[in-house]
């Protein structure tokens, strides 16, 4: 019973890690709007499906290295947050963004009592936050008035995106990271 405690519990240092993974995201995820604006006006209104993934970046990355309940959810908010006191033209319409994303995000981790942080399930949490953002963004924006051919390309491409811009890119820079030293001491690359 005590070591499940102690693996529930989270560490000042993984507190701040976490925070630490959250800030830098809201400003990547600042920055990837403009990437994405620039794209719109490229290919049109596919476009933000087609990069919608990277928004679920930041929580594969903490979920991966920090392996604790909730770690994808809190990082989320923190990017969100982030973002807002950054001057996001969004505004605290971000917080029930990052709710919805960051709970997508969780779900496949709280599915395995987040026991499990394999490849597969780092492309489930990418898979569930774009299934919970599709939902979200389906009322948000009134999306039953479009095209059903439009509706399918754009749920295909928000999943394909989440699950490889949110989960395996997200995998991809949490490696990146973890063999800088920055994880160390951290689920993903413990102290022998």
């Amino acid at each position: 019973m005590e070591n499940k405690e102690k693996k529930q519990t989270w560490t000042l240092r993984e507190i701040v890690v976490a925070a630490a993974i959250g800030v830098v995201f809201g400003f990547l995820y600042l920055a990837w709007v403009q990437f994405w604006l620039v794209l719109r006006g490229v290919i049109g209104p596919l476009s933000m499906d087609l990069v919608f993934g990277f928004w679920f970046a930041g929580s594969t990355v903490a979920a991966y290295a920090i392996q604790k309940p909730w770690a994808a959810l809190g990082v989320a908010m923190a990017a969100v947050v982030t973002e807002i006191l950054a001057g996001s033209p969004s505004g605290a319409i971000l917080l029930l963004t990052g709710v919805v994303q960051g709970l997508g995000s969780e779900v496949p981790f709280l599915l395995t009592r987040w026991k499990r942080y394999s490849m597969p399930v780092l492309l489930a949490s990418g898979g569930c936050a774009s299934v919970f953002s599709y939902i979200y963004t389906w009322f948000r924006f009134s999306y039953w008035t479009l095209a059903p051919g439009l509706l399918v390309a754009m749920f295909v491409l928000r999943v394909a995106s989440g699950i490889l811009l949110g989960g395996l890119f997200g995998k991809v820079i949490a490696d990146q990271v973890k063999r800088t030293g920055v994880f160390r001491g951290l689920a993903v690359d413990p102290v022998v």
